[in-house]
């Protein structure tokens, strides 16, 4: 009678392959935060923890390609400023698509972070309005500082020229 080698015994084994690498969707927002009425807004930034000095709005990429703009809005918002669109004194009527897209080539130092051979990115600009006085609690590992400004002032601390250009939209498009 001939034995069957059991089941583990009849392949060799078969290494795990190590998980894939999720790269970054070259698809974005950018969120302007901000208070105030015309002509007085003052605009929320927050300071970046690996490049000291870089202020900027919101700002994140969509986790899936089918991920909504306005959810990846929305997630991005709490992610990094602890501020919940549809949250008591955010009304989710408040965060509004600026129907405003900006293309531009990924910076160098962020160019690892995206499949092989992207290079642009598609950013969509949207506006927040909310209370002065609500608290910010930033992401640690993201942000080490907050900081509200006069909205022409805060354009002009941005690293980021897009961004810059969003803020500077404020008297078209803010509600």
């Amino acid at each position: 009678m001939s034995r069957r080698p059991a089941r583990d015994d009849a392949a060799p084994a078969v290494p795990l392959a190590a998980p894939a690498r999720a790269f970054k969707v070259p698809e974005s927002v950018l969120v302007v935060i901000h208070a105030g009425v015309a002509p007085d807004w003052e605009v929320l930034l927050i300071e970046r923890a690996d490049h000291a000095g870089f202020w900027q709005s919101v700002t994140g990429s969509k986790d899936t390609p089918r991920e909504s703009l306005r959810k990846t809005a929305v997630r991005e918002v709490a992610e990094e400023t602890g501020i919940r669109v549809g949250g008591p004194g955010v009304p989710a009527a408040a965060l509004v698509d600026w129907r405003l897209a900006n293309v531009y080539d990924i910076y160098p130092a962020w160019q690892h972070r995206y499949a092989a051979g992207v290079t642009r990115n598609t950013e969509h600009v949207f506006g927040l309005r909310v209370p002065r006085d609500i608290a910010v609690r930033l992401a640690p590992r993201e942000h080490v500082a907050s900081a509200w400004w006069p909205w022409r002032e805060a354009a002009d601390r941005c690293y980021s020229p897009s961004n810059a250009e969003a803020i500077l939209q404020l008297p078209r498009y803010a509600r």
